[in-house]
């Protein structure tokens, strides 16, 4: 679906690269995440993908075309939720999707379908200047299915929901995804990609600095936390031991064998843990 091959990109004045000799690859029904900082070029490359910005060098493929040479016909089959998505504030919600809806050619969903999915059905002939942010990125997640893309780019699709419209936009991207669409998700949200991601691509200063499915990330770091109590003459005593070297430790083993034991839990990496060890770089 996608194949890019040792891209670079400068913005118009600056000295310096903002994407610097990116390579990877984006098969067909897989959500694919860029995991990184605030300015760390994942919106951008976004954008080179959706053929917004051109002026890149290297190699970009997605569906077959090279980016720089993609026709109109092109958006026919990729959509595109930005995350500050514009509107015609002055049309109402189910105005605006009728608009987007004439642009293409082929059949669109009916968006009154698509706005009760997301809880706006109530909202359909509210205009859209009167929408908060969070209903705007609702609104900006359902256009970019109303022709029921092959290829779908999402940027930052959850930022500024609240947990249970976060929750019903995640349930409408695993749907997409068991339809077979592909899906390109750009985030610094790293539940998210946890949740969402067949592989992740972690992004610093421009650069994939790892590339990876998540579960790989955080199965690969041997350092998995384990926590664990026990008694010692009527007092709780609490200890920490990595995972790989609990069988060696002299005092669980003890507490274990005695029945001394009183509780063990666990605390693997989560993906953020794994990126700030990798780049020494947080999320935010």
């Amino acid at each position: 679906m996608i194949s890019v091959k040792n891209v670079y990109y400068k913005y118009p004045g600056m000295k310096k690269d903002i994407i610097q000799d990116i390579s990877f690859q984006v098969n067909q029904g897989e959500v694919f995440g860029f995991l990184g900082p605030s300015g760390a070029g994942k919106s951008t490359l976004q954008k080179i993908l959706t053929g917004v910005l051109r002026e890149y060098r290297g190699n970009v493929h997605v569906l077959g075309v090279e980016v720089k040479k993609r026709k109109s016909s092109f958006y026919e089959n990729i959509g595109v939720d930005f995350e500050f998505p514009n509107f015609y504030g002055k049309f109402t919600a189910l105005e605006n999707l009728k608009y987007f809806s004439s642009l293409y050619e082929k059949q669109t969903v009916d968006p009154m379908e698509l706005l009760e999915a997301v809880g706006l059905k109530e909202d359909a002939g509210k205009k859209v200047s009167s929408f908060s942010k969070g209903m705007k990125m609702r609104l900006g997640f359902v256009r970019s299915l109303l022709h029921e893309p092959k290829l779908l780019f999402l940027d930052e699709p959850t930022s500024g929901l609240d947990p249970a419209n976060a929750r019903t936009l995640k349930n409408m991207i695993t749907i997409q995804k068991k339809a077979g669409k592909t899906i390109i998700l750009t985030t610094h949200n790293m539940r998210d990609a946890e949740e969402l991601c067949d592989h992740v691509a972690f992004i610093v200063d421009g650069k994939i600095r790892a590339l990876d499915t998540p579960q790989a990330f955080q199965v690969s770091r041997s350092n998995t936390k384990v926590f664990y109590s026990y008694l010692m003459n009527g007092q709780k005593i609490e200890k920490s031991s990595t995972l790989v070297q609990l069988g060696k430790d002299d005092t669980f083993m003890t507490a274990l064998g005695s029945g001394m034991l009183t509780s063990i839990h666990s605390k693997e990496q989560t993906l953020e843990d794994v990126f700030i060890s990798l780049t020494g770089r947080g999320l935010q």
